[in-house]
């Protein structure tokens, strides 16, 4: 259903792909960027882009869920992180890592950017997802 391509010639990307390509026919979900708010609506982990960046993937998750998908059939995303340092944007990168995007691996942008849409959100993550279809019976 995802056929992802490293592209030959082209620098081998550690953890990521060079593109995914999906089957015409196949549901997809374009998920709205997700962010470090808890269930209260409160920012999580105040100043602190790795603790927001697991947030940001637990709410991904939820996300994901909710559309009958989940990290596994993700096939692209963007990682917003409010910082110009590589240092900050690699460890944001590593919960991306650690959390299993990076089984596939999906495709991704990593992006160092000036301010995001909540005060005090330092991460954001859109992705885009296959929904599997499920066979019939199951839920």
């Amino acid at each position: 259903m995802i056929r992802r391509v490293t592209t030959p010639g082209l620098f081998p990307p550690p953890t990521y792909s060079h593109a995914s390509v999906v089957e015409a026919g196949t549901k997809l979900a374009f998920l709205a960027g997700a962010v470090p708010l808890d269930d209260k609506g409160e920012v999580v982990g105040p100043g602190d882009p790795v603790r927001q960046a697991e947030q940001v993937i637990a709410n991904l998750r939820e996300q994901l869920r909710a559309v009958g998908s989940d990290l596994e059939h993700v096939i692209v995303t963007e990682v917003y992180v409010v910082s110009g340092e590589p240092s900050v944007l690699s460890a944001v990168w590593e919960v991306v890592e650690a959390s299993g995007l990076s089984k596939g691996p999906h495709s991704s942008t990593l992006l160092g950017v000036a301010c995001l849409g909540y005060t005090g959100q330092l991460v954001e993550i859109t992705a885009t997802a296959v929904v599997p279809e499920r066979e019939e019976g199951s839920r």
